[in-house]
């Protein structure tokens, strides 16, 4: 990395607000925590943490949890393209679906699968999170993916059965 893309990071760096910045650090910290655990645990006990399927939160959205509940994604979002680490879907929207259960906004995390466009004999896999109709994470062609597991909050529930 060259001198002048150090300097506009550091320049976009000390631009945040103190917000911000912690909102950064704790999705570090989250997506370290998920990508960990995706390594280490089987499926079955990180889905037991996910929510309830086959819920999805509802579609009406509270007005003041609009704006945190970007903000998390864009943090979610940015911090992941920096980890040393592979910070894939599915570590993403499990660090945001935790980031916003601590601040009790309901949102849903999806698993999809699909034929990959490469070799249509093979299975792809995709995770992303919604905030009501607006997806956080893993937005970049979730709508080619069927869905076969939904993970909502009970609090919000919309059964899809």
């Amino acid at each position: 990395m060259g001198k002048a893309q150090w300097q506009r990071r550091w320049r976009r760096w000390t631009g945040l607000t103190g917000q911000e910045r912690r909102l950064l650090g704790e999705a570090a910290c989250t997506l370290a925590l998920a990508r960990g655990a995706v390594l280490t645990l089987p499926f079955r006990t990180i889905a037991a943490r996910l929510g309830t399927t086959p819920i999805t939160s509802a579609t009406h959205l509270a007005s003041a949890q609009v704006v945190p509940a970007q903000q998390i994604g864009w943090a979610v979002r940015t911090v992941a393209r920096y980890t040393p680490w592979d910070s894939n879907c599915l570590a993403q929207a499990i660090a945001a679906k935790t980031m916003l259960r601590l601040r009790r906004i309901p949102s849903t995390l999806y698993l999809g699968v699909a034929k990959k466009v490469t070799d249509p004999a093979q299975l792809e896999a995709h995770a992303w999170v919604t905030y009501g109709d607006q997806v956080l994470t893993g937005a970049p062609g979730h709508e080619r993916f069927t869905i076969i597991a939904t993970y909502g909050d009970p609090s919000s529930q919309r059964r899809t059965d």
